[in-house]
């Protein structure tokens, strides 16, 4: 159920949702996304080295699946193990050199800000008779801009990119988990 404005109306929200949970995880959030914001390499370096478990750990995942099903016709157990292999080095990599690793996810994601600028662009261009194409080259100028600003600006950005990300969508997820835990508190009122 939602109100005349598109919002959940919170009047229809389950019983038993606890607003102080909420107001005390949003709290948390916040500290953590200004102390990810006022080291931002740290937190790039950290989340980083993060990734670089998590690949290897999908790799040690392909290594199983691999070895679980060699004997089965058509599964390419070496295709699979490959795989693996890939994941557990590309992790190792990024866990020996997680500057390095910053700076190579800090490149690839201004290529592909560019790329989605450039194709964005082309879109919007095949589309100028429909009302308001304008906001289509908008988003492609955006994210164009955007991925050279961050292209230009490397190796120097690859150390805080990723970090200033984090830190920024900690701040804001965790406003939005204490708002709506204010908003349960005040309805409960």
């Amino acid at each position: 159920m939602s109100d005349r404005n598109g919002f959940p109306n919170l009047s229809s929200m389950p019983s038993g949702l606890k607003p102080n949970w909420f107001i005390g995880i949003g709290a948390v959030l916040v500290l953590l996304g200004i102390f990810a914001f006022f080291d931002a390499v740290l937190t790039t370096l950290a989340s980083v080295v993060f990734i670089g478990f998590l690949l290897i750990m999908t790799g040690i995942a392909y290594f199983a699946q691999a070895f679980a099903h060699r004997s089965v016709p058509g599964a390419r157990f070496w295709i699979m193990a490959l795989m693996g292999f890939c994941y557990v080095l590309g992790g190792f990599l990024l866990i020996q050199e997680p500057a390095t690793g910053s700076l190579f996810l800090t490149a690839f994601l201004a290529g592909s800000l560019i790329a989605s600028g450039i194709m964005r662009a082309l879109w919007a261009f095949g589309q100028r008779d429909t009302p308001n194409w304008w906001t289509l080259v908008l988003s492609a100028v955006v994210a164009l801009l955007t991925g050279i600003f961050i292209f230009v600006t490397l190796p120097w950005s690859g150390l805080w990119l990723i970090g200033t990300f984090i830190a920024i969508e900690l701040i804001f997820g965790g406003m939005s988990v204490f708002s709506f835990g204010l908003a349960l508190k005040n309805k409960g009122k």
